[in-house]
């Protein structure tokens, strides 16, 4: 196969064999920020995926076609709920996120959109919904001891373009469920407009 540079077209091949086998995704991370956010260069890809032991074996078999995958972190990523990467030929990795039964995690696959990302001919790609990418973002940022300029802008950005589009009283109160509604506020009181 040739060798591919363009995240969006290796997304889609990775896209392809989950939807073969019966697996909700949904893309995350910077490529889906950009979607609905503000656009930034970025080669990473995430995808969180909806993975049911009996679907594993089968899975990695195929990826393996195309993909070098660690089949032992897979395994892992499964049992413990956590991530493991796909390789392509030309070295390009995909982070697959194994997800579990939180309520963001339900979010994640319930809410995902479906978003055209080649137009000729037409290709389509589950995404993360605004809503819960700011979510997840947040999340991660507190995790990491608040501290990553790059997800807090993603967040702002997401917040800033999505505006009144956003169920507000929903996003807010989730937040605050997770233990993320203080930084929620200074998130949302970051993308008001300059006066």
């Amino acid at each position: 196969m040739a060798t591919v540079t363009d995240p969006i077209t290796l997304a889609l091949r990775v896209a392809a064999i989950l939807e073969r086998h019966g697996i909700s995704y949904a893309l995350g991370g910077s490529l889906a920020s950009s979607m609905f956010g503000e656009p930034r260069g970025t080669i990473d890809i995430d995808m969180a995926i909806r993975l049911e032991h009996q679907q594993f074996n089968d899975l990695v078999d195929t990826l393996g076609i195309e993909f070098y995958v660690p089949a032992e972190a897979a395994q892992q990523a499964i049992e413990q709920g956590t991530s493991f990467n796909l390789i392509d030929e030309a070295g390009l990795k995909v982070d697959l996120f194994v997800l579990g039964d939180s309520p963001l995690d339900r979010r994640q696959i319930e809410h995902r959109r479906r978003v055209m990302v080649q137009e000729d001919p037409p290709q389509h790609l589950w995404v993360t919904a605004p809503a819960e990418q700011v979510l997840r973002k947040l999340e991660w940022y507190q995790a990491g001891g608040q501290v990553s300029e790059r997800q807090w802008r993603d967040v702002v950005g997401i917040l800033r373009t999505q505006g009144s589009t956003l169920d507000r009283a929903d996003l807010t109160q989730t937040a605050a469920s997770m233990g993320l509604g203080a930084l929620l506020d200074a998130a949302l009181k970051d993308a008001e407009p300059s006066t």
